[in-house]
């Protein structure tokens, strides 16, 4: 099975269609899928929902599918970066579900795992807990959330080989490799392709078994925010 493909639009073929439910892997500006989004916003895909830690910024990421509306619903985490988002999800244009960071991860995960549901007492007591089914075990109060199911996983990994086995780098291990697992199909984009094999089986994080497309390409590598102190002498 050819798992290698020339272009980010090429990977993203016969895939997209409206309304589509998308996990997008990234935590902050880190291990964002920026090509893949890129060639998304280009196809003119529109009412799409995205499960994806965060939205990006104004114009990286995410933001840019937010500025051309092509985004019905997010769920997701952290939105606190996007002044784009803000605005339509203040003037009621964008629907938001917000979830705990781990509980989203886990949410993904489970999805992969074909889990339904699970229990978690994280939001117990909040409006995250409002309409979700409660129980008690050994009398604790937990709430139920449902794994995610996507129709299309994109992320960003650092290495593959060609049969699609991912090694991560750093911060962006934190959400790619649970949206990996949930897409009914997952599309990755690398910073370098390795020949089948030459990758040591104990250092890769997420196994071929779950990508079906990987593109290699040029990235970005932002900076959300950048703290300095001043240089001091002697």
């Amino acid at each position: 099975m050819k798992k290698v493909y020339g272009s980010a639009a090429d990977a993203l073929d016969g895939l997209l269609f409206d309304g589509m439910f998308i996990a997008s892997g990234g935590f902050g500006l880190s291990g964002i899928p920026e090509l893949l989004l890129a060639a998304i916003r280009e196809s003119g895909t529109k009412d799409m929902t995205f499960a994806s830690n965060n939205a990006g910024v104004d114009d990286f990421g995410i933001g840019i599918l937010l500025q051309t509306r092509q985004v019905k619903k997010m769920i997701s985490s952290y939105v606190g970066e996007n002044a784009e988002f803000m605005r339509q999800y203040l003037s009621g244009e964008l629907e938001l579900e917000f979830n705990p960071q781990g509980t989203l991860a886990e949410r993904m995960r489970a999805g992969g795992a074909g889990i339904p549901g699970f229990y978690t007492k994280t939001g117990v007591g909040t409006v995250v807990a409002e309409g979700k089914e409660h129980k008690d075990f050994d009398g604790e109060t937990y709430i139920l959330e449902r794994g995610i199911f996507a129709d299309l996983a994109i992320v960003k990994a650092w290495k593959a080989d060609e049969t699609g086995n991912l090694i991560f780098r750093k911060t962006a291990r934190n959400f790619n490799p649970p949206a990996a697992m949930c897409g009914k199909v997952c599309v990755v984009e690398v910073e370098e392709i390795v020949p089948t094999g030459s990758l040591d089986p104990d250092h890769i994080h997420l196994p071929g078994i779950y990508v079906h497309r990987i593109i290699q390409g040029e990235h970005e590598k932002r900076i959300e925010q950048r703290t300095t102190r001043p240089r001091t002498e002697g």
